[in-house]
């Protein structure tokens, strides 16, 4: 049986079995080639799609600049629905506060008549200012997208919760702008204001939401001699080893705080340490030690930020840095206008040296706070707007601080405001770093 299946087995056979088994394994390697070609195309235009394209995009007249606008990257939502963080959005873990203001053209969040909460000193548009681009420009973080402010989803994670700004005026701009944005979903019942109507409570009803601003200039004890508009008749007398207790006696209602001053340290002042008088700053002809606004600024924030951190309550707390004035030709008491109607871009100006020693103290404190705070609970966080503020010399009121400032004489000399900010305005992006700090801040 053996013989008789070698005698069939020939060698023709075998070259023609050979002929085709080379056929079939070359098939199956140009196939195998083939596929692994159209493979690795399709990983390639699937990993460049999402390349964003821009469009130019020219700014109103009053502007006359051109740039180039990203396009919209399609919603994420559905990727994100197993996000745990409070407000799900794809912004990357970067640097919030190195960027640029970009054009926007997008509708504004809300107006001068769709909020009453605009005071009227920033109440720029009823004012009669007469140029509108500074209202389309958002804040842009270099390497991340930084999402916007949504009001809704800030008011469903504050329910039940309170939430104060803890310091000078330019605390109250800032809640103002906080309140117009909120406004869009639900309108605040004010329930306290003061006799100087400068600290005040607001309570969003159906989401027992509780927003306040506490006016305390100095965050420390101070005696203060100075009418509405800024004129002193005698000198502050600052007690830099004593806290405010306007604030202090409020703080276990907080769950959420943002704290900054900064500017009344530049005014003339008496310094109070232990009971006696210790220096000074800027107070010629006292007889007193010049100890400079350096110090006391330093000796405020380190008390502050040692109080919050071991004061016993868990709560969520901002330091916000310094805001940098654009007054021009003069300060505020001497004819400093503010008249520019777009941004400054990185490296167009410079921070004023009060400014820049304002923010190292600033920056310095912090961290040494932020070493100790995980002991304690505290979740401490930095809202440094100082150089993103410092970009827009166009966002303040300017002479338009009163209502229809020229409507009798069109060269009259009025008082600018080159410090706080139009609403809306530029402040309002601070609300955007809001948001994406606590989103950041509790995953």
């Amino acid at each position: 049986m053996l013989k008789e299946m070698r005698i069939g087995w020939n060698p023709s056979s075998l070259h023609k079995r050979h002929h085709v088994f080379v056929k079939v394994a070359v098939s199956f390697l140009l196939l195998g080639l083939a596929c692994r070609l159209f493979f690795s195309d399709s990983i390639k235009f699937s990993s460049s799609s999402p390349v964003v394209e821009t469009d130019t995009v020219t700014e109103s007249p009053s502007l006359s600049t051109s740039s180039s606008l990203p396009v919209q990257v399609p919603s994420s939502g559905d990727l994100l629905a197993n996000d745990s963080r409070p407000f799900p959005n794809v912004a990357a873990e970067c640097d919030l506060f190195t960027g640029d203001w970009v054009p926007d053209p997008s509708a504004l969040a809300y107006t001068n008549a769709s909020c009453h909460a605009i005071e009227d000193h920033q109440n720029c548009m009823r004012n009669g200012r007469p140029d509108s681009g500074y209202l389309y420009w958002r804040w842009n973080p270099r390497d991340c997208e930084l999402p916007r402010f949504d009001p809704e989803k800030f008011l469903d994670f504050m329910r039940n919760k309170s939430w104060a700004f803890i310091g000078d005026s330019i605390s109250r701009n800032h809640v103002q702008s906080l309140l117009c944005i909120l406004s869009q979903v639900e309108q605040a019942v004010e329930v306290y204001h003061d006799e100087e109507y400068r600290s005040k409570r607001w309570h969003f009803p159906s989401h027992n939401f509780t927003l306040s601003v506490v006016w305390t200039p100095f965050l420390l004890k101070a005696d203060i001699f100075e009418d509405i508009n800024g004129v002193s008749s005698s000198e502050i007398q600052l007690h830099l080893d004593k806290l405010d207790e306007t604030w202090t006696k409020q703080y276990r209602n907080f769950d959420y705080a943002v704290i900054g001053g900064g500017k009344w340290f530049l005014k003339t002042a008496i310094y109070h340490e232990n009971n006696t008088v210790a220096g000074c700053h800027y107070c010629p002809g006292k007889n007193l030690t010049e100890l400079g606004f350096d110090y006391a600024y330093r000796k405020a924030l380190k008390s502050v930020l040692n109080f919050t951190l071991n004061y016993g309550r868990k709560a969520f707390i901002f330091l916000r840095t310094t805001t940098p004035d654009h007054f021009e030709n003069g300060e505020w008491f001497s004819g400093g206008t503010c008249n520019r109607t777009a941004p400054f871009k990185e490296g167009e100006v410079d921070m004023k040296d009060v400014d820049a020693v304002m923010r190292d103290i600033e920056l310095e404190e912090f961290e040494k706070a932020a070493s100790i705070r995980a002991e304690n609970g505290v979740i401490l966080k930095l809202l440094d707007t100082t150089r993103l503020s410092l970009l827009r010399p166009d966002g303040h009121p300017g002479p338009y601080r009163q209502f229809e400032t020229f409507a009798k004489d069109k060269n009259a000399k009025v008082q600018n405001d080159c410090l706080h900010w139009c609403l809306p305005g530029p402040i309002d992006s601070w609300n955007d770093l809001l948001m994406e700090i606590i989103n950041r801040g509790t995953h």
